[in-house]
């Protein structure tokens, strides 16, 4: 931490990754200022925290910062980053940055295409529990631990480890956990193989003497493995096989609760409870159990720790109830995910009917999963598609919202242009006991209170 020395401004600060940096340097007394294209709850607690916070990139924004940051998201073309280069202030992606305010702290690097966000908030938050004090930076908020970063006071650092970009080379991680590899980012990445080999190389990155702990039910992840080499490291494996080296044994749902063993190298540790639903969720939870008992948390602080744990923002998370119908929001935002999560519904939520609102995230990532994303909603009774959250893309011919609306077979699909159509159409399609799911890594969550209030 020594070599960081304030102001530092951050181009996209309202970004969750990039807030997550902004409050651990205002933590550690150093100024900050930032800029975003518009206001959010995120912003709003940096300001309250001491950050100047501008809504808009301009060079005016500047000032005279020491450092700047910037997500990968803003390019050379940003008027702020153009500024600082041209005035010979340093200029850094958030990646590097967030692996400076690591410097000295034993690692532990959660990657994976899903599951990432719940499983580094459960280790961050077990090892609160279990009296650790870890430092943590997260890809989402956390409702147990009330945010998405604190710098902790102990030697541990949780962070997820976002491969856009190959964000995560440039961590060199104590213990890394890969949760899964199934293709995504292709509009970086290019190829499924160029993805995978980005796996690979993170799985070198780990640190002789270190920890790799890989989904051995995921054909991908455990490809990783054995194209990364053991590198002196220790390579341990989490599912549900009996012959991993941790396994989730007998999983049974129960009234609000999923039950399962946990089993190492065979012996049974102990039984732990989950309050989400679905196999997914008790994997992940898997995996943040043996990592913890890795770094030292009793199995008690593990159970008690998982038992409690509500799960981030965003993750199978209830919004509200009004007119006897349930709203639930969720950021599956890749077919794998969507299945995950509608299966998960169907588990919690039995015989009820259920009405998805879906945002499209981007037009490539639409494009090149497009057969899948026409094939992943049939757990669903009836699906709203809303306009694609463009972030900053171009539409793609054929590949509209509107056009994946007309695609979808089962159910059947209705295009929205706007969230109020999308809430108007929900409301007049459910009826007491129906659930209501908005999906998607967007700005969808905003549907779900406008339907609440419709509903009242």
């Amino acid at each position: 931490m020594s070599e960081i020395r304030g102001p530092v401004h951050l181009v996209g600060i309202g970004g969750m990754h990039m807030s997550a940096i902004g409050q651990l340097l205002l933590q550690r007394g150093i100024a900050v200022s930032g800029s975003d294209l518009r206001p959010s709850g995120l912003t709003a607690r940096l300001e309250s925290m001491g950050a100047k916070v501008h809504i808009g990139h301009s060079a005016a924004n500047l000032g005279s910062p020491a450092l700047v940051v910037h997500t990968a998201a803003a390019g050379d073309d940003n008027p702020e980053i153009a500024a600082a280069r041209e005035r010979g202030i340093p200029v850094i992606l958030r990646a590097e940055m967030v692996a400076r305010l690591m410097e000295g702290k034993r690692v532990i690097a959660v990657a994976g295409s899903h599951g990432k966000t719940t499983t580094s908030s459960l280790i961050a938050f077990i090892l609160s529990e279990a009296g650790l004090k870890p430092m943590y930076l997260l890809g989402g908020e956390s409702i147990d631990l009330g945010g998405n970063a604190a710098w902790g006071e102990g030697d541990l650092c949780v962070v997820e480890a976002d491969e856009y970009r190959r964000a995560f080379h440039e961590y060199a991680p104590d213990v890394a956990v890969i949760t899964n590899v199934e293709p995504d980012h292709l509009d970086y990445y290019g190829t499924p193989e160029a993805y995978h080999q980005a796996f690979a190389e993170f799985a070198r990155k780990v640190k002789p003497g270190g920890l790799l702990l890989v989904c051995g039910d995921d054909p991908g992840a455990m490809r990783v493995i054995r194209e990364a080499g053991d590198g002196g490291v220790t390579v341990e494996t989490f599912g549900f096989d009996p012959r991993e080296s941790w396994c989730a044994g007998n999983p049974h749902p129960g009234a609000g609760e999923t039950a399962f063993e946990v089993l190492r190298q065979g012996k049974l540790l102990g039984e732990l409870r989950v309050r989400q639903p679905g196999n997914h969720f008790v994997a992940n939870a898997l995996a943040a159990a043996a990592v913890s008992h890795h770094l030292g948390a009793s199995f008690d602080a593990i159970r008690e720790a998982v038992r409690a744990f509500r799960g981030a923002h965003r993750r199978f998370e209830l919004v509200g109830e009004a007119g006897g119908i349930i709203v639930m929001d969720d950021y599956a935002h890749h077919p794998t995910e969507v299945r995950a999560t509608l299966q998960a519904a169907r588990t919690r939520f039995g015989g009820r009917r259920l009405i998805g609102i879906y945002q499209p995230h981007t037009y490539s990532r639409i494009s090149y999963l497009w057969d899948e994303w026409t094939r992943c909603w049939s757990d669903l009774d009836a699906l709203i598609v809303l306009e694609t959250y463009a972030a900053r893309e171009t539409p793609v011919a054929g590949r509209s919202a509107s056009d994946l609306a007309r695609a979808i077979r089962e159910p059947a699909a209705s295009y929205a242009p706007d969230f109020d159509a999308a809430a108007r159409m929900a409301v007049d399609l459910a009826r007491p006991g129906d659930v209501v799911f908005t999906i998607g890594a967007g700005d969808v969550v905003e549907a779900g209170p406008m339907i609440l209030e419709l509903l009242r």
